[in-house]
């Protein structure tokens, strides 16, 4: 026989070792209970043993009496645990009486359970205080043991559950088991809590206990299944009802909503995943119409800025530049923040993919952030591309006016000397001459052929320029050609009639003697000078292209030694002048009467003179010309400084930055907080940078509009700095999603500082080349140093969880994925399924309906629309599927 009476102690523990609730009274033999309390517990208790004694078809009157022959006593421990007790002894005398009540105390104490001061014979004797004591031990082992809210014991888990229910209620504060309940209140704030159709609390007050408790009773025996264990008038009339009844009662609460509870707890979990859920497909949706927009607009910009077809004028070119400069300013910059911003989201959504346990987020074809980069390099190199054909292109048209323009002047000039000529080689007035007359037109002929022959080097570069301009392709050729045609084959006319004028007056020069010889002088010395004066004209005139100062100041070099041939073409005028006033005075010393103008040569001392005039008045302008575009000149030369004195500092600036943001994320110091503080600050810095590229990007437009093409005084081009500062910008955004993603890590897994910083030292150990992440025999040797025993295939399967992409590196955001992923509490496939089942009744499939109940609506409907019909062969009509439908939201390797 076990002897109940063997210990004394303070609690009662389970055979496990550990506590479950403190003894409240020990039961003393030699005292009486409160003869009210007394009355409560009688009621209360042999309520609470017919509730479970009713299923075995039977009940008790008297709780000290009917319980004497242990028979009752070992029903009520089988119907309670649901296990079989020994078979009880059918003899009615007193020692089968105790045989039955000891095998009820032993099964009572194989749970656990040390009974104090209370033994068998006291039970058969009717010991009423030892009787309720038993049934008190009992309730508290099968009925309140196993109440455990947030860890507490036993009865404080039953007070914290009351308390957190009743919470919202006024007028109700639990905070015992005795007076707390007197008024009726809680009693009643429990039941609404939890079917608030069977109460309307609002009705209630506070002064009218009798009819709170009652209604609480009524209410919870009619539609709760809870017997009355209570009386009101008891309660009321009582100072300080007894706890025990209390609690018994109120376990019986508990455990009636506890399937309630549970389905609580179920939807919880289940609400939890799917907001996990659609706020990853949130972020998924608006990666994909993020990428879909900046790829269609890569796409439809790629072939703008590869079409080559040539403009006809500057003008249109030069638009065509300042609508590229335009697309840089305007259009490009959002571009390049919302790429920037689309691989921030991109590595955000796969760290929250990761700590919810969810397979990684493998955009759509064509939209990975490297098929991105992909076209955004194709971009770039369009742009490069287009910038330098358009500069080309320009230099190109500048070149085509230039010529144009000295192709017409020329063509000018020689079709105004050619006036008339073929009229004059056509006449025939030797035919009638005197002998002197015909000499005279034949010195006058040679003189022209002089002349023609002067002329032969301006069609030559009237040619030249035509076959320029057609190999530029000269928009307006045809023009050009046909002119240039009309110019050669008008010259080859004049050669014709040239040699056909000088045969006829060859065949009449026998008959000719006379002949002026000083006019043939004139004409011979008066034809060079006057072409020489023509073409300094038209060199004085000539349009003139420069690209730097040393061009220019070669042209006016080249003047100036011009300018200083100019007093020993005077004195050559000087002469010429000389021979017609000679003319003049033989003339009159011999009375000689001149019979008009030299019939030599066409050039008068009055045209010589004007077209001296005309080259001295030339001279000076052609100076000021010159002055003006060594200004220019000198202007640009000014501008390629200043745009080299800025880009000489920003250039080495923007390395510096990246470089210190390579060694910023290597050398990470200090909490991860600190560290994304320092990055926001140093980023603001970055920003706070742009008014200096601005400055540049205005000082490159004046290059630019000044058509400057080159700049010796430094190696950066704006298109160099243009690609540091974005890569500067981005870079440093991505080191700061870095820090952010590691911090969701870090509070999503629980890693402490001190964990992050031994990762964050062990992954720069083993960091060789210093890149910020490392490659597979890198990582090997990092794992084996942190005492990970490696097979090959272990290797394999880490390696696919740390580079699922096989992209051969491991960053470091990967490696504390890694580290931390075997020691997170994250919700897994089985769980979410198991909470289902727990809404679902214990089916294997789900309703339309019970979703609706139990979750919220828009998470109900999302399911809904998700889940397959369930095709089971208990399966009903309206059945859902929420096996298969919570193995996809983890992705088929969770199970």
């Amino acid at each position: 026989m076990v002897d109940y009476h063997a210990t004394n102690n303070q609690t009662q523990e389970y055979s496990s070792g550990g506590i479950y609730m403190e003894q409240e009274n020990d039961w003393d033999r030699d005292l009486l209970l409160d003869p009210a309390w007394e009355k409560q517990q009688r009621k209360t208790f042999t309520a609470w043993c017919n509730s479970h004694l009713r299923k075995a078809g039977t009940q008790i009157d008297n709780i000290e009496e009917d319980f004497r022959d242990g028979l009752k006593l070992m029903l009520l421990l089988e119907v309670i645990s649901g296990e079989r007790l020994p078979k009880p002894e059918r003899g009615k005398m007193r020692v089968h009486k105790i045989n039955n009540v000891n095998k009820a105390l032993d099964f009572i104490a194989s749970k656990g359970v040390k009974l104090v001061s209370i033994g068998a014979e006291e039970i058969v004797d009717g010991n009423a205080k030892m009787t309720l004591g038993m049934i008190w031990t009992i309730i508290l082992r099968f009925a309140i043991q196993d109440i455990s809210v947030e860890e507490t014991s036993a009865k404080e888990g039953l007070l914290l559950w009351c308390q957190r229910k009743t919470a919202p209620y006024k007028n109700v504060n639990v905070n015992n088991f005795h007076i707390s309940w007197k008024d009726g209140l809680a009693f009643n704030a429990l039941i609404h809590r939890h079917r608030p159709e069977l109460i309307d609390y609002d009705k209630l007050r506070k002064d009218d206990p009798v009819h709170n408790l009652n209604n609480a009773f009524e209410v919870a025996e009619k539609y709760l299944d809870i017997p009355k264990m209570l009386d009101a008038e008891d309660i009321v009339n009582t100072a300080r009802p007894d706890e025990k009844a209390i609690m018994t009662y109120v376990s019986s609460f508990y455990h009636a909503f506890s399937g309630a509870q549970k389905a609580e707890t179920a939807a919880n979990r289940i609400c939890k995943v799917l907001a996990v859920n659609q706020e990853n497909e949130h972020l998924m949706e608006d990666y994909e119409k993020l990428a879909s927009d900046l790829l269609e607009w890569i796409r439809r910009t790629i072939p703008w800025l590869e079409n080559r077809a040539p403009e006809k004028t500057m003008t249109e070119m030069q638009q065509k530049l300042e609508d590229f400069r335009d697309y840089r300013r305007t259009h490009k910059p959002p571009k390049v923040q919302e790429k920037c911003q689309l691989e921030i989201n991109f590595n955000t959504l796969q760290t929250k993919l990761r700590l919810s346990n969810r397979p990684a987020f493998m955009p759509s074809e064509g939209r990975m952030v490297s098929d991105i980069n992909g076209s955004w390099h194709k971009l770039e190199g369009a742009e490069k591309g287009y910038e330098e054909w358009l500069l080309n292109e320009i230099r190109r048209l500048e070149r085509l006016d230039h010529l144009a323009e000295k192709f017409r002047q020329k063509a000018t000039i020689h079709e105004s000397w050619t006036d008339g000529k073929e009229a004059m080689l056509t006449q025939k007035d030797f035919e009638t001459a005197t002998l002197s007359e015909v000499k005279a037109l034949l010195k006058k002929h040679e003189a022209f052929e002089s002349d023609l022959a002067a002329h032969q080097d301006r069609v030559e570069q009237i040619a030249a320029i035509a076959q320029e301009l057609n190999e530029l392709d000269y928009y307006d050729s045809p023009s050009v050609n046909a002119r240039c045609q009309k110019i050669c084959e008008q010259w080859d006319i004049l050669g014709s009639l040239t040699q056909n004028r000088r045969e006829a007056l060859e065949r009449t020069e026998k008959q000719l003697e006379s002949i002026d010889e000083l006019y043939l002088e004139y004409a011979k010395r008066a034809a060079p000078f006057n072409n020489w004066m023509e073409g300094a004209m038209e060199d004085l005139q000539d349009m003139f292209i420069v690209h730097n100062i040393e061009e220019i100041q070669g042209l006016i070099t080249a003047h100036e030694q011009f300018k200083s041939t100019l007093p020993e073409a005077n004195k050559e005028r000087e002469a010429i002048q000389a021979i017609q006033a000679e003319v003049q005075k033989i003339a009159q010393y011999n009375g000689i009467k001149l019979a008009g103008a030299n019939p030599y040569t066409s050039i008068t001392p009055e045209s010589i003179d004007n077209k001296w005039d005309k080259v001295e008045q030339l001279v000076p302008q052609r100076d000021q010309a010159l002055q003006e575009e060594l200004a220019r000149q000198q202007s640009n030369d000014h501008l390629r400084r200043q745009f080299a004195t800025q880009a000489n500092v920003v250039g080495p600036w923007i390395q510096n930055k990246m470089e210190e943001i390579g060694r910023i994320s290597i050398e990470m110091n200090g909490t991860l907080e600190d560290q994304l503080t320092n990055l926001r600050e140093y980023e603001q810095r970055i920003i706070e940078y742009k008014p200096n590229i601005d400055q540049l990007e205005g000082d490159h437009q004046l290059i630019q509009e000044a058509l400057i093409f080159d700049n010796k005084y430094t190696s950066y081009t704006m298109e160099h700095l243009r690609v540091g500062w974005e890569q500067l910008l981005t870079t440093i955004a991505r080191t700061i999603n870095e820090i952010e993603n590691q911090i969701l890590t870090r509070d999503a897994k629980g890693i402490s500082q001190e964990q992050l910083h031994e990762y964050r030292t062990s992954f720069n150990h083993f960091d060789k080349k210093r890149t910020g992440m490392m490659d597979a025999d890198d990582f090997r040797a990092l794992l084996i140093a942190t005492g990970n025993s490696l097979g090959e295939a272990e290797f394999t399967r880490i390696m696919g969880i740390v580079d699922p992409n096989n992209s051969g590196a491991v960053t470091f955001q990967a490696f504390i994925d890694f580290m931390s992923r075997e020691t997170t509490d994250t919700d897994t496939a089985d769980q979410v399924i198991a909470s289902f089942k727990i809404l679902a009744g214990d089916k294997n499939f789900i309703t339309a309906e019970e979703l609706r109940r139990e979750l919220p609506p828009d998470q109900a409907e999302y399911c809904i629309a998700r889940m397959a019909p369930y095709a089971g062969p208990d399966a009903t009509p309206g059945a859902l599927d929420y096996m298969s439908f919570s193995t996809a939201l983890y992705g088929e390797s969770d199970l």
